[in-house]
């Protein structure tokens, strides 16, 4: 179905409303993770020196207490070590709660406060196994492959940048007190640190924009979607149900009378059932019918009565049966797992005919 390019509509509101039921919403990992880097760094900064003293004094009275034991036993040494552990887990609460702070709040900000009940339901799609191997291996995931390998690629010339002059500097350094040499040493890598975490930043701003490009794409209508969607909402709620309880019915007769058509049914083999009808020189096949429970029961029905095959194979079936409406071809994600469907019921036709024929 090639219809992309004759969606130029915006969508409207109550097609974004649906579409944030759904966790369908533009966000960026990329910059809710620097924002957390960056808060984290800033928070280091400012803090971690009081940190990094008060875990030398911590450590240095633990190591005293040890040797002023005349007496080694596991209550005191595990007395101390508790000691240690509360101040250490004292030291970084604070900036695990500023991070967690942060990751929240640019979480809201991107998506708002609205809850997204539907994208919290299980998804079949999600458990379809060609599913998973389109991810790892899709265009997406190619993208997402080289914009990770530009994040590595910008933030380590950055921190290269900042690192390489101070390497010839490195020589001076011999012979200069530990204190001092600590206090330079955290200064410069807390200035690599921040540099990092603001490139880190503008990437996360950038994917940001092109994730909301990309969200307005893809919920695009076309000039019709948008007329009947006024249609629709300038009935009353009675006349729209009606309406739509007919056309159901109608819908579900032509779909009963396209089953013996069909190349394959595809089914759970109880609970669902899907119709499928590939024509030569079509992209790809399409779903002529579908059902769930006494509906799948009538499919399977008329498709034994007609001799259509019935191949069961659970994950394809629900995964169809959520995701592609009758009428409508079947999306890319599928494409593997149904060529092998009706590769096999082509071969066992053509098997058949040769011993008859």
């Amino acid at each position: 179905m090639g219809g992309g390019s004759d969606k130029t509509e915006k969508a409207t509101p109550k097609k974004r409303a649906e579409a944030r039921e759904k966790g369908q919403v533009a966000r960026s990992p990329d910059l809710s993770g620097a924002i957390v880097m960056l808060v984290g760094v800033v928070v280091l900064g400012w803090a971690g020196p009081a940190y990094v003293d008060r875990m030398g004094t911590t450590m240095q009275s633990t190591l005293a207490n040890l040797a002023a034991f005349e007496e080694v036993n596991r209550e005191g040494v595990g007395r101390l070590l508790m000691d240690a552990l509360v101040t250490s887990v004292l030291c970084v609460a604070p900036v695990a709660v500023a991070c967690a702070i942060a990751g929240a709040a640019i979480g809201v900000i991107q998506v708002g406060p609205q809850p997204m009940p539907k994208a919290l339901m299980p998804d079949p799609k999600r458990l379809n196994p060609v599913n998973g191997f389109k991810n790892i291996f899709g265009p997406n995931a190619i993208a997402e492959a080289v914009k990770s390998c530009s994040k590595v690629g910008i933030v380590g010339a950055i921190v290269f940048a900042a690192v390489g002059p101070k390497l010839t500097q490195l020589g001076a350094m011999v012979g200069v007190e530990p204190a001092q040499l600590a206090a330079a040493l955290t200064g410069e890598v807390r200035a690599i640190a921040l540099r990092a975490a603001s490139a880190y930043l503008l990437i996360g701003l950038a994917d940001f924009g092109y994730q909301k490009w990309r969200n307005e794409k893809q919920l695009r209508m076309d000039k019709q979607e948008v007329k009947e969607e006024a249609k629709g909402q300038s009935l009353p709620a009675e006349v729209r149900s009606a309406q739509r309880r007919r056309a159901m019915q109608a819908a579900r007769g032509r779909m009963m009378e396209d089953v013996p058509t069909a190349d394959v049914v595809i089914t759970n083999p109880t609970h669902y059932a899907v119709a499928l009808k590939y024509e030569h020189g079509e992209a790809a096949p399409i779903v002529v019918a579908k059902g769930k429970d006494i509906l799948a029961a009538r499919i399977r029905e008329l498709a034994t009565e007609n001799g259509v095959p019935l191949v069961p194979n659970p994950p394809l079936a629900r995964g169809l049966h959520a995701s592609v409406e009758v009428g409508q071809q079947i999306p890319e994600e599928f494409y593997a797992a149904v060529a092998q469907v009706l590769a096999f019921v082509y071969r066992v036709a053509r098997r058949r005919r040769a011993v008859t024929g």
